[in-house]
């Protein structure tokens, strides 16, 4: 299942080019992975409350056309490979048919110490049944 999210670029996301500068991409995909995680029935407060958060253990960036200011971009988010308490979330940022910007990120499942734990077993199903 895809996930999409919405934004248009605003000036403060510009550098002096008017051009999105480079570390906002990681803030549309956060966007983008949080609003993807909502929409597949998961509450990070719930989760949080439960002594459990999901935390981004690496990224893989590919920087492919730039963005500017005025734009309007879609974040998609696909699950692409779920662990024991970890998963991948690959992401894509396109304006139009043009793609922006691609990555991968791989996301861990920690308890409050941050020491990965496993998902819980409804979460697990929640995740499972968002994968293509």
């Amino acid at each position: 299942m895809k996930f999409t999210h919405n934004l248009r670029v605003y000036y403060e996301d510009t550098d002096m080019a008017g051009i999105v500068y480079y570390a906002n991409y990681l803030k549309f995909a956060e966007r983008g992975r949080s609003d993807a995680v909502r929409e597949m029935g998961i509450d990070q407060l719930e989760m949080k409350a439960r002594g459990l958060v999901f935390a981004v253990k690496s990224v893989q960036a590919e920087y492919h056309r730039p963005a500017y200011f005025g734009d309007e971009l879609v974040v998609e988010t696909v699950t692409s490979k779920l662990g024991g308490a970890s998963l991948e979330m690959s992401q894509w940022v396109r304006r139009g048919e043009d793609l922006i910007f691609s990555a991968v990120f791989r996301v861990a499942c920690m308890d409050s110490a941050g020491r990965a734990a496993r998902f819980p077993a409804e979460i697990r199903q929640k995740l499972q049944e968002s994968m293509p």
